[in-house]
């Protein structure tokens, strides 16, 4: 994400800025970043009709720049696509004031958001999403009978790159249909992994599934990769790590961050970091309740008495339409970073931050224990081990 102009007040904090995303993560964003209210300005194509005086009536598509006030905000995580819809806000020369558009907004195009009040957590997600080493960490495939899904772990965003499925009949005596199918199902998830794995940036490839499928495929992929003379294979073939995995579906690869040596490889990664720190309150959750706090009311107690070590929070809570209900996650998150706090926020295009949301998306992992009555920590107990055995 490009930052091509800020311009916001220090009195208020309204004003506007303008961006430019480079990669799908940077929709996710900027998704992030819109509310119901906020104004969008960006180029669009619309149809024109003109009449002429003889009363004939022609019609062309007319590139402009519209603005419009947000009523509906959509997020389209297959595509990765933001669509906005509202009334036109500002004087254009084609649409009338008021009138109702849909805008979708792209890559490589050029929006502005306006606001009435940029506050903390927005500016942070913009500083974090313009960091030019917030690249794609980590590469993940998971494989199990003829399916395959190749996937990229960023540090917001899980996004699925190809999904593989082949037919592959059973061991027969006398026929080579099976061997044959395997061939080219491997065959095709080493030309998907060759094609959407951008190994310049990525730190680890994770490969995993039931069984010894895993390194079956990766013999295939080290001697596929001479006889091609793949050098991307052959100078990185050091990045590929085998994992256990329960079956080939996406959902599947929250399982490579359970193992410790997994981890010990993807320590710098951001997605490890917020790995590390929710197991940690689950763990604290089942065998010490009374130092991990979740629920807002909890928590917020907690941080009243300077307790609050690392507050965990999902990212859901700050797209709230309800402006007061943000507001007090914002000086929730505020509160804590002012007295000594870290701030983890979970994204829920993650398995990570959708663990974290099914215990209500806020979370705190406390310095010293609080006592708490008998009736919540046995709830809180229940609750956790229900989670770490999902």
């Amino acid at each position: 994400m490009k930052l091509l102009k800020k311009q916001i007040s220090s009195k208020d904090g309204s004003g506007y800025i303008s961006l430019l995303p480079n990669t799908p993560e940077d929709l996710w964003h900027t998704y992030n970043l819109l509310q119901i209210g906020d104004h969008v300005r960006c180029t669009t194509l619309r149809k024109v009709s003109k009449e002429s005086s003889t009363g004939s009536v022609t019609s062309s598509k007319v590139r402009m720049n519209l603005t419009i006030e947000i009523t509906k905000l959509e997020f389209f995580k297959d595509s990765l696509e933001v669509r906005i819809s509202g009334p036109n806000s500002a004087e254009s020369a084609h649409v009338r004031m008021g009138a109702f558009h849909t805008l979708t907004l792209e890559l490589d195009r050029q929006f502005s958001i306006e606001k009435e009040c940029w506050d903390r957590v927005f500016l942070d997600r913009i500083e974090e999403a313009c960091n030019p080493e917030r690249e794609a960490e980590v590469a993940c495939v998971v494989m199990s009978g003829g399916l395959c899904h190749v996937c990229l772990v960023t540090g917001s965003v899980t996004v699925t790159k190809a999904r593989i499925e082949t037919n592959i009949p059973k061991k027969r005596t006398g026929s080579s249909s099976h061997s044959k199918s395997i061939a080219k199902f491997y065959d095709a998830v080493y030309r998907a992994i060759l094609t959407h794995v951008p190994f310049d940036k990525v730190k680890v490839c994770l490969v995993g599934s039931p069984g010894f499928q895993k390194d079956d495929f990766f013999k295939f992929l080290l001697a596929e990769s001479v006889r091609r003379e793949d050098r991307v294979f052959i100078e990185n073939k050091g990045k590929f790590v085998l994992c256990h995995a329960s079956s080939g579906h996406k959902h599947a690869i929250e399982e490579f961050f359970l193992d410790p040596n997994i981890m010990s490889r993807v320590t710098e990664t951001k997605l490890s970091k917020e790995i590390e720190v929710l197991n940690k309150f689950m763990r604290l959750l089942d065998t010490h309740p009374e130092k991990a706090y979740y629920g807002y009311f909890h928590v917020q107690k907690a941080n009243e008495e300077l307790a609050i070590d690392s507050l965990l929070i999902s990212d859901e809570l700050f797209r709230s339409p309800d402006i007061l209900t943000r507001k007090k996650y914002v000086e929730l998150v505020e509160s804590v970073r002012e007295r000594g706090g870290t701030v983890c926020v979970f994204s829920t295009m993650h398995v990570s931050g959708q663990q974290l949301q099914q215990v209500s998306g806020v979370a705190a992992i406390l310095r010293y224990p609080l006592p708490v009555s008998e009736h919540i920590s046995t709830f809180i107990l229940c609750v956790g081990r229900c989670i770490l055995h999902l």
